[in-house]
């Protein structure tokens, strides 16, 4: 199994190596799978082609660092202003039988199966992430103006749309681009992962922005060779299933625990700051529009992009009675 991530990570390549053990412990050791770190079979950014192309079984990645193969990758991982993680989760795994709709996931594995020939399910979550470090403080749309930042996706687009200037990178590769001066921004995921990768190793004052609106409720992908997957034992199939979800529960666990003790750390050195409306009002404005556009030029985005609204509007509905209220207790000191 190839993944995006360094060995460093044990969050996400943690989550691979979890899920690995699990297929294993659930086949009593007959079924092995071995996860392999970013750049020992290929690169980060090469995952799906390498399991699309049968140069390994299966991959462990996030789906948006190939939307220059096709934008629905994007809906895999994370949509900028989508949805968060419980809903992530529900619209992955969700079935809307009585109301004639599809879950995500079975509208993705169409997709993947004629587009790629392979099937993919859920195998991690981080949840909201930050939304990034700068040496500069950002107060309005014209301070992004040829802002050289590592973001992935669409969220790109809606970057440069905006002046600034998108850098797709593997999480390995942002330290380098840091110390050459390659990027002036950066974001990975949040506090332990950032710290890890050496995201805070920029010059100067540093800014750590909040929220991660192109990342609201990110998912990892276990994406798998289908002509491999149609070679196994149902009973094997079965287990690699109930590990994806697994490890998809047990990586948001693990993040949760983790984030808010490195959160503390990062307080020492960096000003926590959030987005301001005039930046954010931008941010989902021209979110909006590169959905629409991209919409318009791509059907299969398209045919996924309407239900996938009609379900973020509902349940944005639905939590913002129960959730964001009593979430607005909770964090009240």
């Amino acid at each position: 199994m190839a993944t995006s991530w360094p060995t460093a990570l044990v969050t996400l390549f943690g989550s691979a190596q979890y899920f690995a053990q699990r297929v294993g412990e659930l086949t009593g050791g007959r079924f092995v799978i071995n996860a392999r770190p970013a750049g020992e079979i290929v690169g980060g950014l090469e995952v799906l082609q390498t399991v699309r192309d049968l140069g390994v079984e299966m991959g462990h990645t996030a789906s948006y660092y190939y939307v220059g193969i096709s934008p629905v990758q994007q809906f895999g991982t994370a949509v900028p202003f989508g949805l968060n993680q419980r809903q992530q989760n529900a619209w992955l795994y969700g079935t809307f039988d009585n109301e004639g709709r599809r879950s995500g996931i079975d509208m993705l594995n169409e997709f993947y199966a004629e587009e790629h020939g392979i099937i993919v399910f859920p195998g991690g979550a981080t949840g909201c992430q930050m939304g990034g470090w700068f040496t500069q403080e950002l107060n309005t749309v014209d301070d992004l103006n040829g802002l050289k930042m590592r973001i992935p996706g669409l969220a790109g687009r809606v970057l440069e749309n905006l002046g600034g200037e998108q850098v797709t990178l593997a999480g390995g590769e942002i330290l380098q681009a840091i110390q050459t001066g390659a990027i002036d921004g950066a974001e990975f995921v949040g506090p332990t992962d950032d710290l890890i990768l050496g995201l805070d190793q920029f010059q100067g004052d540093l800014y750590y922005y909040h929220p991660g609106w192109w990342e609201p409720g990110t998912a990892v992908e276990i994406q798998i060779s289908l002509e491999r997957w149609n070679e196994l034992p149902p009973e094997y199939q079965a287990a690699i299933q109930c590990a994806a979800t697994d490890a998809n529960m047990r990586t948001m666990a693990t993040y949760d625990v983790f984030n808010q003790a490195d959160l503390q750390r990062i307080k020492q050195f960096a000003q926590i700051r959030e987005f301001p409306p005039e930046l954010m009002a931008a941010f989902k404005a021209e979110t909006e529009n590169v959905l629409d556009t991209v919409a318009a030029d791509d059907e299969n985005f398209a045919r996924i992009l309407g239900p996938w609204r009609e379900f973020r509007d509902g349940i944005a509905e639905w939590h913002g009675l129960a959730e964001r209220s009593f979430l607005s207790q909770q964090t009240q000191v």
